[in-house]
């Protein structure tokens, strides 16, 4: 990817060093059945993307990360001795760093671009970068929850340590992989203002046994924004060759049945709360070549 070294100053919080109560997954007020098989009809989601800019609200917090389950937490940077201290010398990842200042601002910018030409305002989040574990508004979790969003606090979360990860234990390497899970993330806070994460919420708590396939539909939502972001990117001139299939590779590498064949070597796919590899590419792709937000509609009919 094509990218700038000096911008988005304003991107990222540096929450490394800051001490954390706990390291636990996030606690969201969200069920966790398997998955009903009654539908969506009776839950008032439908069409919910054919407006999502140009008319009211429509869906209340959820919020989304990788969902990458049972493994170890990720490796941490060597300035990075704990959650609580940070070594003094150069930060290894200094280079990491400005790429996803670039990054973030490119993604907001282009949102913010997409929402003035509907007559709205698009609101900025940032990128909490941290090591080993951080307290977030959602609660504290661990670099092992993977990148994830925060709808209370409206920021994203990560451990740079989790592109390592990317690279060595998903086999998705490249600095577009890396820019996919930021877009993927940005698209949940896309989701937050516009309010489809709290409706989701809302309808997860009213129909738990709905719960999964909300999560699913919600997820493949993000890789849409993400795959949207994405053209803006190319139109951009910014894709260099190659960099559309890291981002397709990086998307499939976290689909839940990758994931649970990889950590258990048995695939449920009523337990999955993210998306197959094959769902989540073809959503990424599906707003890759559209470049509409409105064409990402996941609430209704197949996905």
């Amino acid at each position: 990817m094509k990218w700038r070294r000096g911008r988005g100053a304003d991107q990222i919080q540096d929450r490394r060093g800051q001490p954390s109560t706990g390291a636990g997954g996030l606690p969201f007020p969200i069920p966790t059945g398997r998955g009903g098989k009654t539908g969506l009809g009776g839950l008032g989601i439908i069409g919910i993307v054919l407006a999502i800019l140009f008319g009211t609200g429509i869906l209340g917090g959820g919020g989304g990360g990788f969902g990458i389950p049972d493994i170890q937490a990720f490796p941490t940077t060597p300035q990075a001795q704990s959650g609580n201290e940070i070594a003094t010398g150069p930060d290894p990842d200094a280079e990491l760093e400005q790429f996803m200042r670039f990054v973030m601002e490119d993604i907001q910018d282009s949102w913010a671009r997409t929402f003035a030409e509907a007559g709205r305002q698009y609101e900025p989040t940032q990128l909490a970068r941290f090591t080993q574990s951080v307290d977030s508004g959602c609660g504290p979790a661990s670099a092992a929850t993977g990148p994830f969003y925060c709808p209370r606090d409206r920021l994203v979360y990560l451990d740079f340590g989790f592109f390592r990860e990317l690279q060595n234990r998903f086999g998705a390497p490249g600095d577009f992989a890396q820019a996919y899970v930021i877009a993927h993330e940005v698209g949940h806070h896309v989701q937050t203002i516009l309010g489809i994460n709290q409706d989701v919420q809302a309808a997860q708590q009213s129909n738990p046994g709905d719960a999964n396939q909300l999560s699913v539909r919600l997820e493949l939502q993000a890789d849409c924004f993400a795959g949207v972001w994405a053209h803006s990117a190319f139109e951009e001139q910014l894709l260099e060759e190659g960099d559309l299939e890291e981002g397709l590779g990086a998307a499939a590498a976290v689909g839940d049945d990758r994931i649970q064949e990889a950590a258990t070597g048995r695939i449920d796919p009523e337990s999955w709360t993210h998306g197959s590899a094959e769902q989540r590419t073809e959503w990424f792709q599906k707003g890759f070549d559209s470049g509409d937000p409105n064409d990402c509609e996941t609430f209704s009919g197949d996905i």
